[in-house]
This record gives C-alpha cells, sequence and structure tokens, in this order.
C-alpha cells in the first residue's frame, strides 16, 4: 500500500451522533428522535425513504460541524438548525468526507456510504436565495443500512477497516475493489 492509500486508509477519529431526525413523509417537517432503528435495506423507521437494496439515499447524514459554516455562509449568526438541512444524523468528531466508499458503524448499525448528498433547489426554496450554494461542499454524505440495529443519540461513529488485498498490482485485485467501492 502507497503512503497515500495509508493515509486514507486510516481514519482514527470516532465521531458521536447530535442529533437525528425522520421525515414522515416527503416535503414535511422533519421530527426530532433521540433514537431510531435502521433497518437493512429499508433505511430508518419513521422516515419516507424508499426502502429497497437499490435505494443510495436510506440515511442521509451532515457533519455538525459544517452547520455553522452554512450558516456563516448565509449570514446568520447562529449555526443552522439541522432540520432545516432535511438530513437525518448530525455527526460530530469525524470527516464525513473520510468515509467515501466506506462501511461505518454508528450506534448499533452498520452502514456504508453511497455517495456525496448534494444540496437540492428545494432547500433554496425553503431557506432562501443562496441556501444552495452555502450548501455546496457541506451536504454531508448518502448511506445505506447494511446491518440493522438501533442508533442513539451520543452514539459513535466509526469506520470499519478496510479488507485488505494481498498484491494490489493483481488486476483481479483491483477489479474486485472497485466492485466493492461501486456497490457491490
Amino acid at each position: 500500500m502507497s503512503p497515500l492509500q495509508e493515509l486514507l486508509a486510516d481514519v482514527p477519529q470516532v465521531g458521536q451522533v447530535r442529533w437525528i431526525g425522520v421525515r414522515p413523509k416527503a416535503r414535511e417537517a422533519m421530527l426530532e428522535v433521540e433514537a431510531v432503528e435502521a433497518r437493512r435495506e429499508a433505511g430508518l423507521t419513521g422516515d419516507h425513504s424508499r426502502p429497497g437494496p437499490r435505494n443510495a439515499r436510506q440515511v442521509t447524514l451532515i457533519q455538525w460541524e459544517h452547520l455553522a459554516v452554512v450558516a456563516a455562509l448565509l449570514g446568520r449568526d447562529a449555526p443552522m438548525p439541522p432540520s432545516e438541512l432535511r438530513r437525518n444524523i448530525a455527526v460530530a468528531g469525524i470527516n464525513l468526507f473520510s468515509l467515501k466508499g466506506r462501511r461505518f458503524r454508528i450506534g448499533q448499525a452498520l452502514l456504508e456510504t453511497t455517495g456525496w448528498c448534494q444540496p437540492c433547489a428545494r432547500l433554496e426554496e425553503r431557506l432562501g436565495r443562496g441556501t444552495f450554494q452555502a450548501m455546496r461542499g457541506h451536504g454531508g454524505i448518502t448511506a445505506r443500512v447494511i446491518e440493522g440495529g438501533i442508533v442513539r443519540l451520543e452514539d459513535a461513529v466509526s469506520v470499519e477497516p478496510l479488507e485488505t488485498i494481498s498484491d494490489p498490482q493483481d488486476n483481479d485485485a483491483r477489479q474486485g475493489w472497485r466492485a466493492r467501492l461501486a456497490g457491490r
């Protein structure tokens, strides 16, 4: 493994769940909860996301520290409430971008990052002009549930170790790795 690959693979930080919310129906207000069940291939209990293994947006997460950044970019004094940004879980203490292509444990559940959670036009409509641009690069990540379990406020968020490939120059190993990163 190259030095850069080693740096990318090593995520020593352990995050913490700071906020949890679900949307019973699309476009309705978020409901803040203290705990939620993450269900394999179905997302969070009480959330409207479409269940199924093909749904890459079963759970959305945002970086707690970015709430203040987005607010500052919008000229607000106080950090944005997570419910306003319509993500399911706000996490502090770990860089969510370091979870790209990785599985991570959050409470009892095992999730897998499926992509970046880009801002949408609805945020601009709801929160005003400039919200779309303020959210770019701060929208968080999307994930799917690999193993179900309960997620509670203050639960730890930790990255699962990468599977080791004995010879990264081996084409079969690289193809298998790419398939795992692409969503199996």
